[in-house]
């Protein structure tokens, strides 16, 4: 079947798959918050109380207070760059969203 299309997104699942992140994510607790310029960011639980969650930001190493309902899951490594976003454990707008910029800014290959 040709293709119309002359760059497709494509990922090497192994890379994607690695045990190592899978683990490092688990034990981050990492969860997408939102942010006013970038839309969320990521962040790690570091106190939970019952109507909020004290966080850290991945990037900045900030700390926030962030309301549970504000809060939203984010989805193990191997999901990274998924082109079926339908696979996606955690379907929200962060991930949604994160998939498709971490896909954009993945290497395009040419499509002969």
């Amino acid at each position: 079947m040709e293709s119309d299309f002359m760059y497709a997104l494509s990922v090497d699942r192994t890379v994607v798959a690695d045990p190592t992140k899978t683990a490092e994510w688990s034990a981050k607790r990492l969860v997408w918050v939102p942010h006013e310029s970038l839309g969320f960011v990521a962040a790690s639980i570091k106190v939970e109380r019952p109507d909020e969650y004290e966080v850290e930001i991945v990037e900045t190493n900030k700390k926030a207070v962030v309301p549970k309902d504000d809060v939203q899951k984010m989805n193990p490594p191997r999901f990274n760059k998924v082109e079926d976003m339908a696979e996606l454990t955690c379907l929200n707008e962060a991930s949604v969203l994160h998939n498709l910029k971490d896909r954009y800014y993945s290497s395009l290959i040419y499509v002969s």
